[in-house]
């Protein structure tokens, strides 16, 4: 542990140095190119078409906080931590370090300081357009947003299968739930369940490769949950959603999934508790990413309590899992 509290803060401040070290590496594949045991910084400089001494000296970065471990002769190899950067491995965070060192990302989090000075939301201070509409413009960053998104949410999944018991249902619609990562492994674990994946049409389109396997316990629908979602259900879940929207759209979305539930239905809001005063970081920090990048917030179960009442739902209780979110559910009044 660091004793000195000035080169610990510096440390801190430096963070942004090794986020883009790691998000070079995943770019070019060294992850996946050492999976079959060491090489050197030649082989692998002259196989991703880079300057040999500089990707040497990246690496050796990289090695110095324990991603890699540097042999003789320049070589390297995968440490147990670095595996994670892998695009092949479970849990690997190899689509969330490949989105964030992007332009798309990284010029909106420099321009933090506008929204704190504005309350405004960075992204659209920056590129002059929303997320939605700038990732709908462009393929390739929506692809790249996609993997990223898969990529975080297989952290997080199996712990909030662990904590809550999804297995009571007889049919779950993931709302606005991608490439259908959470619906898969409800699906897998529980045989009963039959699961609807609702999601924009281009977004849905991709969702094959994870829920084909299910045959017809499974269906995909495109859509807006602004105007509809699926009707019938018994659970509808919104798994990192809500955080994305300020409270007015928070609760239109919330009064759409109302309109189509039966009597009996639930909404199971999957978030982060933002916690109290000094505690919680990632929560803290997703927080600002929020404002910085879709324009919303994440929020205290009492804030998630107050929008289920306005939206007319009523609230029922948490459940936190291991990974850090909550299960927030709601029912009918």
């Amino acid at each position: 542990m660091e004793d000195n509290p000035r080169r610990a803060l510096l440390r801190l401040v430096s963070g942004y140095q090794l986020s883009q070290a790691l998000h070079v590496a995943a770019r070019l594949g060294i992850a996946d190119r050492l999976a079959a045991g060491a090489r050197s910084s030649e082989d692998l400089a002259a196989e991703t078409n880079t300057q040999a001494d500089a990707l040497y000296r990246l690496l050796r970065a990289l090695a110095a906080v324990g991603v890699l471990h540097e042999l003789d002769d320049r070589g390297f190899e995968l440490t147990d931590l670095g595996e994670g950067l892998r695009s092949d491995v479970p849990d690997s965070v190899h689509g969330w370090a490949l989105m964030i060192g992007r332009p798309m990302h990284w010029n909106t989090w420099s321009s933090l300081v506008e929204s704190i000075r504005t309350g405004e939301n960075t992204f659209q201070l920056v590129h002059g357009t929303d997320v939605w509409s700038y990732r709908t413009e462009r393929p390739e960053e929506q692809a790249i947003f996609d993997g990223a998104m898969t990529s975080v949410t297989s952290l997080v999944d199996a712990a909030l299968l662990d904590a809550y018991d999804f297995g009571r249902f007889r049919e779950i619609v993931d709302v606005a739930g991608g490439r259908g990562a959470l619906l898969a492994s409800i699906l897998a674990r529980h045989e009963t369940i039959r699961g609807v994946l609702f999601d924009q049409p281009a977004v849905v389109a991709n969702a094959g490769a994870l829920l084909d396997r299910f045959g017809e316990r499974c269906r995909v629908v495109g859509g807006s949950f602004f105007q509809s979602v699926p009707s019938g259900a018994d659970a509808y879940l919104l798994k990192a959603i809500l955080h994305d929207w300020e409270d007015a759209e928070c609760i239109a979305i919330l009064g759409v999934i109302s309109e189509a539930m039966p009597e009996d239905a639930v909404v199971l809001v999957l978030e982060r508790d933002l916690g109290g005063p000094n505690e919680n970081p990632p929560a803290k920090f997703s927080d600002l990413n929020m404002l910085v990048n879709p324009g919303g917030r994440e929020r205290s179960e009492e804030e998630y309590a107050a929008l289920f009442a306005t939206a007319g739902l009523r609230y029922v209780g948490a459940t936190p899992s291991a990974a850090g979110f909550s299960v927030f559910e709601a029912s009918r009044v």
